[in-house]
């Protein structure tokens, strides 16, 4: 089982809309996945309550028996895990990076986004595991920006994901429902963006 942690030390950055859209972009791919929900808003977990489809499994966790549900979704046949992390509990994220393959760490194209994401990254580097960044929330039309937001990623020496994350509205209508967005828009841009990412992430675990 490969595991995907998802973190960021900011809060509103597309963490739980990334993590169930890559749950079930692997799914439509034929790999059984679940979502282990660390935090305690629960929106991934509120998101599955919603959601009619029963794949992907969307469990809500405490940090600390985070380990063992990880061992028991193995032993259930799960291929994919992806870890949602709350936002500025340094404690669980360090516990997801720790068992992370691969770490996603969101972050929306504006100054302070990128100040905390610094302090992610700091906290990804003391495991020294695989990581990307990945900006969300861009706008359609480009801007300043997101040319700066990159910039900064690469002065900084973190890895760029090569897939922006757009404002579209797609992505919180189709959370409103328990779905993500290539599920409710197959042909829409949002559903080329997630395919994307999961691609590439597949790339990277």
């Amino acid at each position: 089982m490969k595991i995907v942690a998802i973190i960021s030390q900011k809060g509103g950055v597309g963490k739980t809309t990334l993590a169930t859209a890559l749950a079930v972009a692997s799914e439509a791919h034929g790999r059984q996945s679940a979502v282990f929900d660390l935090d305690p808003q629960a929106s991934a977990t509120f998101w599955k309550d919603m959601r009619a489809a029963e794949a992907p499994a969307v469990a809500s966790v405490a940090a600390s028996r985070l380990g063992h549900m990880l061992k028991a979704a193995e032993e259930g046949g799960c291929q994919l895990a992806i870890i949602d992390a709350p936002p500025f509990a340094k404690d669980i994220a360090f516990e997801a990076a720790q068992r992370a393959d691969f770490i996603l760490i969101p972050t929306r194209p504006a100054v302070l986004d990128v100040m905390a994401m610094t302090k992610t990254l700091e906290l990804v580097k003391h495991y020294a595991k695989p990581a990307a960044v990945v900006l969300t929330f861009c706008p359609t039309q480009g801007g300043r920006e997101i040319a700066d937001a990159e910039d900064t990623v690469k002065a900084l020496g973190a890895t760029l994901a090569p897939v922006r994350i757009h404002t579209r509205v797609s992505y919180p209508r189709a959370q409103q429902t328990g779905q993500t967005a290539q599920e409710f828009e197959p042909d829409g841009k949002a559903a080329q963006e997630i395919q994307q990412l999961y691609e590439y992430t597949c790339m990277n675990i």
